[in-house]
């Protein structure tokens, strides 16, 4: 399993959007999205990869790390599993 946060995205993006835009880049379809609480500013997602692992989704992160899409330069950021 491997998690990818995808910063500063535009607030009126779709999760079929997400899921497309990063279709496109060659990332398989994410099992789970949640939506990052804040303050509005820079609206964010974390995705959730089952079958993934972390060694592989750092290898296709760097295809949409600091690109511009829907007019907001976005950050993609490999994260470590969470633990309860």
């Amino acid at each position: 399993m491997s998690l990818l946060m995808l910063g500063n995205i535009d607030a009126g993006t779709t999760d079929e959007e997400i899921q497309a835009f990063l279709a496109k880049y060659g990332f398989p379809p994410f099992d789970e999205i949640e939506h990052v609480p804040g303050d509005g500013t820079h609206p964010a997602v974390t995705l959730t990869f089952q079958s993934l692992d972390p060694e592989a989704l750092r290898k296709l992160q760097p295809r949409i790390h600091h690109m511009f899409w829907k007019g907001h330069e976005i950050t993609a950021l490999v994260l470590q599993e969470r633990f309860s």
